[in-house]
């Protein structure tokens, strides 16, 4: 299995499962599952069985698709019990040089921070070093000091919420490899390195939540998760045009749209009744209407919150909006009138195979886990053996030992 890696994006609408293949340094997508998830609300599990079911059906149509059977997946995780800080360490250099061991030393002390018993750490994402007076630094290897400092992001989790979602996984019979961000997957897949360098903010638009996560000068510097997504849209047209909840999804994906001046005034659409009532004809702009004000709403949230973390002003690459909520027509004028900020739809880069299945926003968080899975699963590997190799070790001492004894 080691020539293969899965990614599980457990949503609140949808759980899809993703299978790829390494061929050459690269990653090629062979398998691609979904399957409607009712188990989750604002991204926490509030039903385990549901959540297991649909796993496992998107897990079985993925393994279907690619011909091979998958044990262990890499997991994202949003909803609002994510937090996080930064923090900072410093370390003493030992010998006026910095190597890779004073990295892993300084980060380490960053992360002795007092984290409340009910919460995990989820990432630590160094920002920025500073050697002796020097600050700025990106990549201090092999440069020469004697005290060493760095400023990290931590981002933390619910400790029962992230259980939750480990037992879902692995009462479907899958081995979670490691929990990954969604927001940061997401933007694995969808921004590019200059957008990273020149600032931008990153919005994984879900059913239940949208996930902010803002780069400065290459590095992760904030992150917030907004407890407002899709499934507030389909629920205002459900109410506002009495119509079935499956049906008002419908009409969002197949005729919604952010700016209802952009519609034909003339345009009808066909709209269900609830309760065998008969379906009726409506003007689409009566549609837009609906969705207009709780999209403004979300860009609000969302605006806010960018205000609220001080980094507005750095934003020189503006916004990316990903995820199955971004896909609605008019999102990036509405979006670029209200935060007078450059603003695009990100959709996944990086990946070859059967891209044509995953060339949407609505696959950005899967394809961002199979890309840090597969950046991360060598440093996994190596640990893994190191650790091995140590206790093989440790055991031929033991042996020696009680040979001699």
């Amino acid at each position: 299995m080691e020539n293969f890696i899965a990614a599980l994006d457990i949503g609140t609408t949808k759980v899809c499962v993703l299978i790829a293949q390494k061929k050459e340094d690269k990653l090629e997508i062979i398998g691609v599952g979904q399957a409607p998830s009712h188990g989750l609300k604002k991204g926490v599990v509030v039903n385990i069985e549901a959540t297991t079911e649909a796993i496992r059906r998107a897990r079985e149509e993925a393994e279907l698709m690619a011909g091979v059977q998958v044990s262990d997946i890499w997991v994202g995780v949003a909803g609002s019990h994510i937090r996080s800080f930064d923090s900072k360490g410093m370390v003493a250099l030992k010998d006026n040089e910095v190597r890779k061991e004073d990295i892993l030393r300084v980060i380490e002390a960053a992360k002795a921070v007092a984290v409340p018993q009910d919460r995990e750490v989820l990432h630590v994402i160094p920002r920025e070093y500073q050697l002796d007076d020097q600050d700025g630094i990106f990549d201090p290897i092999g440069m020469s000091g004697i005290r060493l400092e760095a400023a990290v992001h931590i981002v933390t989790g619910s400790k029962s919420a992230l259980q939750n979602i480990i037992k879902c996984t692995q009462k479907a019979n899958l081995r979670v490899n490691g929990l990954v961000l969604q927001q940061l997957a997401s933007s694995l897949a969808v921004l590019s390195e200059d957008e990273k360098k020149l600032g931008v903010a990153t919005v994984d638009m879900g059913g239940g939540t949208c996930d902010l996560l803002i780069y400065t000068n290459g590095s992760v510097a904030y992150t917030a998760s907004l407890p407002i997504g899709g499934a507030h849209v389909t629920n205002d047209i459900a109410v506002g045009l009495r119509t079935p909840q499956v049906n008002a999804e419908d009409l969002k994906k197949k005729h919604g749209c952010a700016l209802a001046s952009l519609v034909d005034s003339q345009e009808t659409i066909e709209v269900e009744g609830v309760g065998g009532r008969k379906s009726r004809s409506v003007l689409r702009q009566h549609l837009c209407e609906v969705i207009e004000p709780r999209v403004e709403e979300t860009l609000n949230f969302i605006n806010n919150e960018i205000q609220k973390s001080g980094l507005s002003e750095l934003l020189g690459s503006g916004l990316v909006f990903t995820g199955g909520a971004s896909q609605m027509e008019g999102l990036i004028e509405l979006g670029e009138f209200m935060m007078d900020l450059p603003v695009r739809k990100g959709a996944p880069e990086r990946i070859g195979g059967i891209t044509s299945a995953v060339q949407s926003g609505v696959f950005s968080t899967g394809v961002g886990l199979l890309i840090y899975g597969n950046e991360h699963q060598a440093a996994h590997t190596k640990i893994t053996s190191d650790f091995v190799s140590l206790k093989g070790m440790v055991n031929k001492v033991k042996g020696l030992l009680d040979n001699i004894f």
